[in-house]
């Protein structure tokens, strides 16, 4: 079977910030909580190989801090809309047209009326900003989208013969759904999750950028543009790295989600056999 170039790429795209998220655990150029005004605004240097800001912090350092902050942000609210919202989605299947089903797709729409921005800013209003709101925020909003994903790819599963067979043999539909229905469904999820951990990175940077993310001392991709935009014409660098590390980590995320899209759709396997 052939590997869609797009697949490899945005493994390899997405795998260097990973790496580089998990290198910053054990080393950074320089720390990202010390100040050195003596240094501030300096060109890329030997020493500072992509300059510094405004209070002299290393901005190589603070890039890759930042994208620790932006991964785990993600994965944790990519991992609380899986959780919740897959389980909701059976359920949903297997009682549909009931009042469970019901009462999930309505509860769904419901959150969907508040975008992941607006419900951090509920949050933040009443529990102040932080990282952890910003992932529960981010998280809430992916509940009904895996949800409404895992709803729609069981209900065309259900109606299949060997669903009927397992039915027949006395099996629930709790049991029917964890043995049968889920594994089918996998591919689904999986380019799902790429996609919404896409999406977080993108909500995470903006979330810090208007203040409601991870707080100072700790860097934030998104924060590092707000701070920035004020220094936009006499140091324009300052802004355009972590540009570049937020379009370049969503380019990755997506081009791997369409590739496994492409990897795992029967349709496009045999067009391309």
């Amino acid at each position: 079977m052939k590997v869609p170039a797009t697949l490899i790429f945005g493994v390899i795209l997405s795998a260097f910030f990973v790496l580089v998220a998990l290198l910053s655990f054990v080393w950074t150029p320089h720390d990202v909580a010390a100040l050195n005004i003596a240094d501030k605004m300096q060109a890329p240097s030997a020493t500072y190989w992509l300059g510094t800001d405004h209070f002299g912090r290393d901005t190589l350092s603070m890039l890759m801090v930042g994208a620790r902050t932006s991964i785990a942000v993600a994965i944790v609210a990519v991992g609380i809309g899986i959780v919740i919202g897959v389980p909701l989605g059976l359920a949903a299947a297997a009682n549909r047209g009931s009042l469970i089903d019901e009462i999930i797709m309505r509860g769904n729409d419901l959150v969907f009326a508040f975008p992941s921005l607006v419900i951090a800013i509920l949050i933040t209003a009443v529990f102040g900003p932080s990282a952890v709101n910003a992932i529960l925020a981010i998280g809430i909003f992916n509940i009904p989208v895996f949800a409404r994903v895992t709803r729609g790819g069981a209900l065309s599963l259900w109606t299949l013969d060997y669903i009927l067979a397992a039915r027949v043999a006395g099996k629930g539909r709790l049991r029917i759904s964890a043995e049968h229905i889920l594994p089918n469904i996998l591919n689904l999820l999986i380019v799902q999750g790429t996609i919404q951990f896409s999406l977080g990175i993108l909500a995470e940077a903006a979330l810090s950028y208007i203040g409601l993310g991870a707080q100072p001392p700790t860097p934030s991709w998104g924060r590092m543009l707000s701070e920035a935009q004020t220094m936009i014409y006499t140091a324009p660098r300052l802004a355009l790295w972590p540009g570049l590390a937020i379009v370049a980590m969503v380019l990755g995320l997506n081009l791997m989600g369409d590739g496994l899209r492409d990897l795992t759709d029967p349709r496009l396997r045999r067009g391309r056999a």
